[in-house]
């Protein structure tokens, strides 16, 4: 029977067509080989060829064990050594992370696989499953530092590339892009193999930083282990390996051939997958055209990507790859991209919870107890000084905060609203004084006093003037779509845009939907910056879901108020008052003392 060939290019029919579950990867044509011992059986085993029951469950067991490994961890534990193929490099550190032994050679094998894990056959890899599926991956203890994903985490492997198939699953594996097997040229001198996803089951581990480099393994022959009766979570752990061989290898060789581009640009701009194919499991309709059960259809990932500013590739959504923070937590470890750090308490394993002061005292009073970061409320800076917020009209007050600010031995950050200026080029000044005054970051908002909001490529083009002139303070871009009627579906366009800019995080103050808090970070390269409210998800859950700073905003400061007029009323009233106050001395201390912390020092 003839089948027809469908090709799509357009951002909302390629979205489209990655959504409908009746599309599915298609699987290289050849018989299944005998079970554990062939790239056949490989194939015909994973969740990357598979759809339906079979897909959604091996896709569990993956997300289940991988639940457990630390994106985090993989980035402290990555190193480049000199020479060394990057795709052994990427597949040893996994394999090492994984508690496997004698990493380098399962990185041998692992290479030997992916040559033909697309299509075609080969002797020698065939040994090569053979000799991994009875590798162990045994529990290792998690070292100093290392750190445990929470429940309800749906990080996975390494450079898993989109995959699915099937109604209601979606993408597994390291690093997810959407991909096919098509060799292109994505930067100087890199040949990028387009992989695909694998759901990939792996064995309980957890992840110990600090992973043996390559010399560094046990000399002792791994030992053996019958093929038992889990084939799937055999193939799920070659399969993690095979993607993170290619798709994390890819998006590292193109990244470090083009120097300071945020790796969001990357992944739209030169994505290492620029097409995959999917074939119909069965009649559908795609942007009113109809496919019928068999038909190919080939989608233009790099020509959707051109057209939009958010990438459909390397495990994004409509089908979201779980191992995306882990591929791109491997891929920045490789890229050795320096961290202030302050960013770096952007990458721990809990969030970063960022107190908003409107003074020098409060700054001081917080850091005192031990926050490792200070933020200013533009809300209490401003009334402090008996002006509007948001009205562009506290530069002066925010610039003297600053100064008085980088008096003391804290990292703090400004909020700077909108920079108190659309022309960019003062945005940018404004963000270099603030720099020299002690500032660690600025947040620059897209929200106006009207309720609009900025055009985002104004927005975008501060953002990136800032990182021009001040390239090591800490931009968190905010949106205010969800505070502005009628904008929240710009949100994850604005995002990608802002962070393309060069933005180090973002935020969203206003949301609190935990489905909607989930979808956006599976989205993201950067940190996500919630804005805590009082009857919103607690500090547990948006950790849980990937939430890497939370911001109180100007909750303190309103209580701050409240308190005082509570007990001045209080006195007035003969109502007895809370006696709990520092002494006059402790302010004064505060007020005059350098904090003994060293910003050079904060914790990682």
């Amino acid at each position: 029977m003839t089948h027809t060939t469908h090709e799509f290019d357009r951002f909302e029919d390629v979205r489209a067509a990655l959504a409908d579950p009746a599309l599915v990867p298609e699987r290289p044509a050849a018989a299944d080989g005998p079970p554990g011992a062939s790239v056949a059986w490989l194939r015909a085993t994973v969740a990357r060829f598979s759809h339906g029951e079979p897909h959604r469950r091996r896709r569990a067991l993956v997300e289940a064990e991988l639940a457990r490994l630390a994106p985090e961890s993989l980035r402290q534990a990555a190193a480049v050594v000199p020479g060394e193929d990057i795709r052994f490099t990427v597949v040893r550190t996994l394999a090492a992370a994984l508690g496997m032994p004698r990493p380098a050679a399962v990185a041998e094998a692992v290479i030997a696989v992916a040559g033909v894990y697309f299509g075609g056959e080969d002797a020698a890899a065939d040994e090569a499953v053979a000799r991994l599926v009875r590798w162990p991956a045994a529990p290792t203890e998690v070292g100093p530092g290392s750190t445990e994903v929470g429940p309800g985490s749906t990080q996975v492997g390494p450079g898993c590339t989109s995959t699915e198939v099937g109604p209601d699953s979606t993408e597994v594996g390291p690093g997810c892009t959407s991909a096919e097997p098509v060799s292109t040229q994505d930067g100087p001198g890199s040949t990028q193999v387009a992989p695909s996803c694998p759901s990939h089951e792996l064995v309980s581990t957890q992840v110990v930083p600090g992973t043996p480099s390559a010399g560094s393994e046990p000399t002792a022959e791994p030992v053996p282990v019958p093929f038992d009766a889990a084939p799937e979570s055999a193939a799920g752990r070659i399969g993690l390996l095979v993607q993170a061989c290619e798709a994390t290898a890819a998006l590292v060789e193109t990244a470090a051939g083009n120097g300071r581009l945020p790796l969001s640009r990357v992944l739209r701009e030169l994505p290492p997958v620029r097409t995959t194919r999917r074939v119909a499991a069965g009649a559908t309709r795609v942007a009113g055209r109809e496919i019928a059960e068999g038909d190919v259809v080939l989608l233009d990932l790099a020509a959707a990507n051109r057209a939009h500013p958010v990438p459909l590739t390397f495990g994004a959504p409509p089908r979201i790859c779980p191992g995306r923070a882990h591929a791109l937590a491997l891929a920045d470890g490789l890229l050795r991209r320096p961290l202030t750090p302050f960013a770096r308490l952007h990458r721990r394993a809990h969030p970063l919870l960022l107190p908003n002061a409107w003074d020098y005292a409060s700054a001081a009073a917080l850091a005192e107890q031990g926050f490792a970061a200070v933020g200013t409320t533009s809300l209490g800076v401003a009334a402090s000084a008996g002006l509007p917020d948001g009205a562009a009209a506290t530069a002066e007050a925010t610039m003297s905060l600053a100064r008085r600010l980088g008096r003391g031995r804290f990292l703090f950050t400004v909020d700077a609203e909108g920079g108190f200026s659309d022309d960019v080029a003062e945005v940018a000044a404004l963000a270099r004084a603030l720099y020299e005054a002690g500032a660690a970051g600025i947040n620059l908002e897209d929200g106006r006093p009207d309720g609009t909001l900025a055009p985002m490529e104004l927005h975008a083009a501060k953002i990136a003037a800032v990182k021009q002139v001040a390239p090591a303070l800490f931009v968190n871009a905010r949106t205010d779509t969800h505070w502005a009627s009628s904008h929240e579906d710009e949100t994850a366009t604005r995002l990608a845009l802002y962070e393309q800019a060069g933005a180090d995080g973002v935020f969203v103050p206003g949301l609190s939907d935990p489905a909607a808090i989930a979808e956006l970070i599976s989205a993201l390269v950067v940190p996500l910056n919630i804005l805590y409210a009082p009857g919103g998800p607690t500090l547990a859950e948006l950790a849980s879901l990937g939430v890497r700073r939370v911001s109180l905003g100007s909750l303190l400061y309103r209580r701050a108020l409240a308190a005082a007029v509570t007990a001045a009323t209080d006195i007035r009233d003969g109502r007895p008052t809370d006696p709990a106050a520092p002494s006059y001395a402790e302010v004064q201390a505060l007020a005059y003392a350098r904090q003994d912390r060293d910003p050079a020092a904060a914790p990682e």
